[in-house]
């Protein structure tokens, strides 16, 4: 037994007669203080948010996870739609038009930085792809992407997007969990965790990876971090369906059908004596939801009854290899939200080595080369499913989102092909139901450089999208590690001026 003489200062004052019995006092007022609070209905019922406000916790039955669950206000929008293009496409040779790009075009006027992301800068360059006037409004868009550049009459673009880093890994982080960081759920995942799904046959959230594989973030992209496993993205492509989907051969469907009875039944009965374990009622789901998935997921991927027409409009035939893929791609996630499916999650760009324009938006060199690949892939069919949704009446109740990390600078970059990083301005673009048509908000500076009018930030941008889901983004909380976390942390304002009067 150590000696006092041997003891820290702390431990001594730990040892000491009348401090023990002073905190002890202290500590039992302190209890009796906190019972009369709570016998008088004073103390919180629950934790607050950070903004003071109380959590609206969705009512989830842990049996069955993915029912359908009301919104916390109505919205026109049901489901969402989100078409996420990795590696940071050029809003300054896509969609905002810079006149003064021409004037100083090979010039390096004063302001323009001498070092960015990947090291010394060149000078200004003008757009490479040639902007007219399109639609009905006259917006200005490049010939870069001719067929979304028809339907700009129903877009609704944010210009002064700003996001807080230049990584792409971090970048595709905090544009689809609102974190830089890795752990968190996705949009998605908040969106099925509030909401639930309308179709009980297919999963609640899916995300359609590019055919070249994952993004940079991989699966964080759709992950659900510390919600329950319930609620990730299940990750499939029109190629590469989920696994083990079909009876083996040996098995005849008789036996099949027994050997899932049997289970379901072996399952309710120990469910029955562990009746609070929600994770084993939830495990107890997903394998249930797999089990119907065996019918219901090689039905919406079933290509046969699309007519010829369909086909070309997507450019499944025609183009790259590449496009004809991720044309079935498009046509898989229309499919999926006819069915009910809540969020589709579409990728156009993988990020296997680094991409660097050859697999992704990622042009550090020969940017005329390599955007032009990614638009081949991505235009047509991307066009052709928004126009898809349009004809079908699907964007009554479909929210849907073109998004990117961060945009590109204004000017070359010393190899004098390349554009870099620009986190300080980019552009996205939202349609469909509760959305503006036609419209613009927030504006970048005479380069594209800066965002100067209508700032918004990406925890804006995802507080937005909530709202338009009928979702309250300070309220939809999970109580972890002693924080109320959400979507957009302690930031975001809805950008009401975005929205149709019915859904401000």
């Amino acid at each position: 037994m150590n000696h006092p003489e041997n003891l820290s200062q702390q431990g001594r004052h730990l040892l000491n007669r009348r401090h023990f019995l002073g905190t002890a006092g202290l500590s039992t007022a302190g209890l009796a203080l906190a019972g009369l609070l709570q016998a008088d209905g004073l103390l919180a019922k629950e934790p607050l948010t950070a903004g003071g406000k109380t959590p609206i916790r969705p009512d989830i039955d842990p049996g069955n996870p993915y029912a359908s669950r009301k919104a916390h206000f109505e919205v026109p929008a049901q489901q969402v739609l989100v078409i996420y293009c990795p590696g940071a496409v050029s809003h300054v040779d896509t969609f905002d038009y810079k006149p003064e790009l021409f004037k100083y075009d090979e010039q390096k006027p004063p302001g323009i930085p001498a070092v960015t992301f990947e090291g010394p800068t060149g000078n200004i360059a003008k757009p490479f792809w040639k902007f007219k006037p399109r639609g009905e409004t006259g917006k200005m868009v490049s010939g870069l992407l001719p067929h979304l550049a028809e339907q700009v009459d129903d877009f609704c673009f944010f210009h002064a997007l700003t996001t807080e880093t230049s990584a792409h890994p971090q970048g595709e982080n905090f544009m689809n969990t609102g974190f830089t960081m890795e752990g968190f759920p996705s949009f998605g995942a908040w969106v099925t965790y509030a909401l639930g799904t309308e179709n009980q046959e297919l999963p609640a959230f899916v995300a359609i990876n590019d055919p070249r594989g994952l993004a940079r973030s991989g699966k964080n992209n759709f992950g659900n971090g510390f919600l329950p496993a319930a609620f990730q993205g299940t990750d499939f492509t029109a190629k590469n369906p989920p696994n083990n989907l079909h009876r083996p051969a040996s098995l005849s469907p008789r036996a099949d059908r027994r050997t899932a009875d049997l289970l379901e039944r072996l399952n309710a009965q120990h469910l029955e004596q562990y009746p609070g374990d929600a994770d084993l009622a939830g495990r107890i789901a997903s394998y249930e939801l797999a089990g119907r998935m065996q019918t219901s997921v090689p039905d919406v991927m079933d290509l046969s009854g699309e007519t010829q027409a369909t086909l070309e409009a997507y450019g499944v035939e025609g183009g790259s290899e590449l496009r004809g893929h991720y044309a079935r791609n498009c046509l898989l996630a229309r499919r999926l939200l006819e069915k009910g499916v809540r969020v589709v999650q579409l990728f156009n760009g993988s990020d296997p080595s680094g991409g660097n324009g050859i697999t992704n938006w990622d042009s550090h060199s020969d940017i005329a080369k390599t955007h032009a690949m990614q638009a081949e892939i991505m235009d047509q069919p991307t066009a052709a499913l928004i126009a898809d949704l349009k004809q079908r009446g699907m964007l009554d109740h479909t929210l849907v989102v073109w998004a990117t990390e961060f945009g590109r600078m204004p000017f070359l970059q010393a190899n004098g092909t390349g554009r870099d990083h620009n986190p300080d301005a980019f552009t996205c673009f939202l349609t469909g139901a509760g959305v503006k048509r036609g419209f613009s908000y927030g504006e970048s500076d005479e380069f594209g450089f800066k965002s100067v009018a209508d700032k918004t930030t990406v925890y804006d941008f995802n507080a937005t999208l909530l709202h338009l889901m009928g979702l309250d983004h300070e309220r939809l909380t999970y109580y972890h590690n002693g924080l109320e976390r959400r979507l957009t942390n302690v930031h975001g304002h809805v950008v009401h001026d975005v929205l149709e009067k019915h859904a401000s």
